[in-house]
């Protein structure tokens, strides 16, 4: 099988049930936001994480490829997009209340950065607050078959995750955080 099959070659790509779209149409754009957090988390995996971070974050690289597909799916009736698991948030929630245990209070903002593997995360963390954004904006915009809200609240959730396996990673690396302290 080849990887290029010239379907897009006049700016257009196919969604799942078939509709044709532009590549720069908001579906595509939220799609773009969820391959790029997946990419950033493989490029933390890429780092020396502990095997539950790493077990945590291979999870939610599977889980996107689901929310990808679900939004893939919000302009048809296809019943093709993969389900996301009914406990996923519940999931996340649990596993970043589990992720913090022992982390030293947060009395002030704090910069990202730290250690290679928690500013990777950090990143990450960041296109995926885009990703929700685009997800948002696209669910504002009406119009869709599918309901998007678990999508975007899997977002959000996965965002703090990301959050906390930064601030996580630089503790367990003894990498100290930088607070930010506003000029006065």
């Amino acid at each position: 099988m080849k990887i290029y099959t010239k379907t897009g070659d006049q700016g257009e790509t196919g969604l799942l049930g078939g509709v044709r779209v532009s590549k720069n149409h908001p579906v595509i754009q939220a799609c773009g936001e969820l391959d790029e957090t997946n990419s950033l988390i493989g490029l933390a995996l890429s780092a020396d994480l502990p095997d539950d971070l790493q077990q945590i974050l291979t999870r939610v690289q599977n889980d996107l490829f689901v929310l990808g597909s679900q939004i893939a799916a919000c302009q048809s009736a296809s019943s093709r997009a993969a389900e996301l698991s009914g406990d996923s948030i519940v999931w996340l929630e649990q596993t970043i209340d589990r992720c913090s245990e022992g982390l030293p209070a947060m009395d002030a903002f704090i910069l990202p950065g730290g250690a290679p593997a928690a500013a990777q995360l950090h990143v990450a963390r960041c296109v995926c607050r885009r990703a929700e954004r685009a997800v948002t904006g696209l669910a504002a915009a009406g119009g869709l078959l599918k309901d998007l809200s678990q999508v975007i609240v899997y977002l959000n959730r996965l965002s703090d995750l990301l959050f906390v396996l930064a601030r996580k990673m630089n503790f367990l690396l003894d990498s100290a955080e930088t607070k930010w302290l506003p000029q006065k």
